[in-house]
């Protein structure tokens, strides 16, 4: 995991290699790969736009038309596959140390592939802080724990009304 990458390993780590690149340099960021099913697998790209604004409708239909051409030349999957392609949307994934600090004093779930603090596995408390290393969350105990990122199998933001508030305030809405 970087400030503003994602990290992946294997097919998806093949995948956000060879489309990360592209999204930058049309305005976007890459907030996850991840491949579904085996016989046609599914590959979902969450992104968010650069600027900051909120990635609308036009944005996935931008986003998919590019992927979709680029995947179709690298070909990373050699059998049939369906694109999606979708914003993080609030209760989002944390998959960049970016989404760590941005969301400081908000609720997140953690799960680590290995025992972390206390012999545990999963985690959820408030999101202090976090570096290229770990990130450190607020448990329930009042204690505040480092989890390694490299450890970490998947994060997300709990869905909470104070998220849904900052998450408005930080995407007005526009009328046509």
């Amino acid at each position: 995991m970087t400030e503003n990458r994602p990290t992946h390993t294997g097919l998806e780590g093949r995948i956000a290699e060879i489309i990360a690149p592209r999204l930058e340099g049309m305005g976007y960021e890459l907030v996850r790969v991840q491949v579904m099913g085996k016989e046609t697998p599914t590959v979902q790209i969450m992104a968010d736009r650069a600027d900051g604004a909120a990635f609308t409708l036009d944005d996935c239909t931008e986003v998919s038309h590019l992927l979709s051409a680029v995947l179709d030349v690298e070909d990373p999957i050699t059998s049939a596959w369906t694109l999606e392609v979708s914003s993080a949307g609030i209760d989002r994934p944390l998959t960049r140390v970016k989404d760590w600090n941005r969301y400081a004093g908000f609720e997140a779930k953690a799960e680590l592939n290995v025992p972390g603090p206390g012999g545990r596995k999963r985690f959820t408390g408030v999101i202090v802080a976090a570096d290229a290393d770990v990130a450190k969350l607020r448990i329930e105990t009042g204690e505040v724990i480092e989890l390694k990122l490299a450890d970490m199998r998947k994060a997300k933001l709990v869905l909470t009304d104070a998220l849904v508030a900052f998450s408005t305030a930080q995407t007005p809405m526009t009328t046509n």
